[in-house]
């Protein structure tokens, strides 16, 4: 089949959005089917070297063609920005609409693109939930243009793998969504044991702000430092090191973690360098300590996160907030969920002392629930295509 995939890889150039997308890539790829990359927005690119979002489009177009390079695929892409529709690169504005016309699935990858008349020439449209439960949310509270962003979909799939489930408390607004979880290509990240790794890490951004939301007269917030406040004194309840490669954008923040114990080092250099820096941060890690969503957690929306995915498959145990994604993965070998600090506790006290088993079990989680090919395969099937 032919597969186009709309996403933001050059929007945010960065490890983690480059790796979501590319393993999703290769999965269909490896599959056997004919997978293009698209970028097709009205939304400006980052720019790392002028520090801004800019509708100057070369850092992007270069990014995207670097990384498709390197993982096999050079010239199965394309880009342009929505408001100027005639200028493309990796492909004509004419050929981009063919694109559209004759795929047998278009898949809508974070759902960060809003369909236009050219993507709507597509039969099947599949619509990729990758941060379950705010546009859930808006819909419920009746927000009419949520509500046309998925109706402009033929199909609808979720990370949120414990929708439906009795516990689970997302409105799901008559939606039937499918569910899946983040894929990733197990020989691009190798398992690596160190026994004598020393921190427990984790990467991303400590405060966001402007996603919270209020449903049913409470908010579910969508910034994870409320989650982060909880475990603050979490270092002085264990010798083991913890380590966050985090940003700060509010004053005080970088200070109270560090004066609580926390070691931080900065994600963004390392993050830009997708191919080199960011996958050695997990291979030199111990294990992973992190934190969810409120909104996935109260909700239980069962949503299970891409970078810890990547520390399961080098081989890196995983500590992390139990959203409900225990439905769909098991737990207690080389992946923890946790709700409490003590919980989180006795889970970095039982990775240490059996080290090597759960770095083991890490790795055999991520071949037998991660594993691109058997994922990309999976969805196919769940939207009545063939995997």
């Amino acid at each position: 089949m032919r597969i186009v995939v709309l996403g933001m890889m050059g929007q945010s150039p960065f490890g983690g959005q480059t790796w979501m997308h590319l393993h999703w890539l290769l999965g269909f790829h490896r599959r056997g089917h004919e997978v293009w990359y698209v970028e097709d927005s009205a939304a400006w690119p980052f720019d790392p070297v002028q520090n801004t979002l800019t509708d100057d489009c070369r850092y992007a177009v270069q990014h995207i063609a670097g990384a498709m390079t390197r993982v096999g695929l050079p010239e199965r892409w394309a880009y342009r920005l929505a408001e100027r529709p005639e200028q493309t690169w990796g492909r004509t504005a004419g050929q981009l609409r063919e694109l559209y016309r004759s795929c047998d699935v278009l898949v809508n990858l974070t759902g960060g693109t809003i369909l236009t008349e050219d993507h709507l020439a597509a039969r099947c449209r599949v619509y990729l939930e990758t941060d379950p439960v705010t546009l859930e949310l808006q819909v419920a509270r009746g927000d009419a243009f949520c509500r046309e962003v998925l109706d402009r979909h033929t199909a609808h799939v979720t990370y949120g793998e414990n929708y439906g489930a009795a516990d689970c408390g997302v409105p799901l607004a008559g939606i039937q969504w499918r569910k899946t979880r983040q894929p990733i290509a197990l020989d691009w990240w190798p398992m690596v044991f160190d026994a004598d790794a020393a921190h427990f890490t984790t990467i991303g951004n400590y405060r966001q702000t402007g996603s919270d939301i209020e449903y049913n007269g409470t908010t579910y917030y969508w910034s994870k430092h409320h989650e982060w406040e909880k475990f603050l004194s979490l270092p002085q309840q264990t010798q083991q090191s913890l380590e966050v490669a985090m940003m700060f954008s509010q004053a005080g923040d970088r200070e109270r973690l560090t004066a609580a114990g926390w070691r931080i080092v900065s994600p963004y250099e390392m993050s830009l360098d997708v191919f080199g820096a960011y996958p050695r941060y997990f291979q030199q890690s111990r294990a992973e300590f992190t934190v969810a969503k409120d909104q996935n957690i109260r909700l239980r929306s069962g949503w299970f996160s891409e970078r810890d995915v990547c520390y399961l498959a080098t081989g890196k145990p995983v500590v992390t907030q139990d959203t409900g994604f225990p439905c769909a993965v098991p737990t207690g070998q080389g992946l923890f969920a946790f709700r409490t600090l003590a919980e989180a506790v006795a889970a970095i006290a039982e990775i240490n002392a059996h080290y090597e088993q759960h770095c083991r079990a890490a790795r055999d989680l991520a071949a037998e629930y991660f594993d691109c090919e058997k994922i990309a395969a999976q969805f196919l099937r769940d939207i009545g295509r063939t995997g």
